[in-house]
């Protein structure tokens, strides 16, 4: 059994195949990983393509066609996904015992040498290798979709968790206007990104698009539950 040593919860996680995990990491010192349009489009696009038993080249890949390749056989299923300007948040399902460290190790390692070429430094990027939490409970994996997806909201007003949120529908709106995250995947159709998530691996709580409206909104205001992560 492939087994990873969670930092975080100080003990080891087994990544049993068809089980969920919350994964994320942050930059070391909790320094920013992300500085510009380019950086998140890059770590993105990885998702899709790195999620693949295929060895691939991300530079040989033409840009346009980096949410179409036809990849092999994927290694975990990507659920939902928040990138921040010095963390991010995945919740993946496991398709195999190495599925969940292997796709890890191909991502944060691609990204940190792009990075680091890019900025003219050295050394690790990452806090660790990376944090992981089994999802064990249908609420509990419910709740991450709008744990997740509601990071965001810090950008726009840092302290709404304790103060709460004023405006719900400005808040809605700042949601919708974040494209690094996959919250437009579940409100506002299609689109290239689209590609990364196999939302058919997780369960169906949102069968239609106000499922999910209502569901955010009640997050939203319930201010007091949504953890602190940072």
């Amino acid at each position: 059994m492939a087994l990873y040593y969670n930092v975080c919860m100080e003990r080891r996680i087994s990544f049993a195949p068809d089980e969920y995990f919350h994964v994320y990491n942050r930059g070391t010192d909790k320094r920013q990983i992300f500085y510009g349009e380019r950086d998140y489009q890059r770590f993105i696009e990885s998702l899709y393509l790195f999620n693949s038993t295929e060895r691939i080249v991300l530079k040989m890949v033409p840009q346009k066609d980096r949410f179409y390749y036809d990849r092999e056989e994927t290694i975990v299923d990507i659920g939902v996904y928040c990138l921040m300007p010095n963390h991010f948040h995945l919740l993946l399902r496991s398709k195999g015992e190495l599925g969940v460290s292997n796709f890890m190790q191909k991502l944060q390692t691609s990204y940190s040498m792009y990075f680091n070429k890019k900025y003219k430094r050295d050394g690790s990027l990452f806090q660790g290798s990376f944090k992981a939490q089994h999802v064990k409970g249908d609420e509990y994996l419910k709740y991450l979709f709008a744990y997740i997806h509601l990071n965001p909201i810090k950008i726009m007003d840092s302290k709404w968790k304790e103060n709460g949120i004023r405006d719900t529908n400005e808040a809605k709106s700042f949601l919708n206007s974040y494209k690094c995250s996959s919250f437009l995947d579940y409100t506002s159709g299609d689109r290239r990104e689209s590609s990364i998530l196999n939302k058919q691996a997780f369960p169906d709580y949102f069968l239609k698009k106000s499922d999910f409206d209502d569901f955010i909104k009640f997050w939203l205001l319930f201010k007091n539950s949504i953890e602190k992560y940072t």
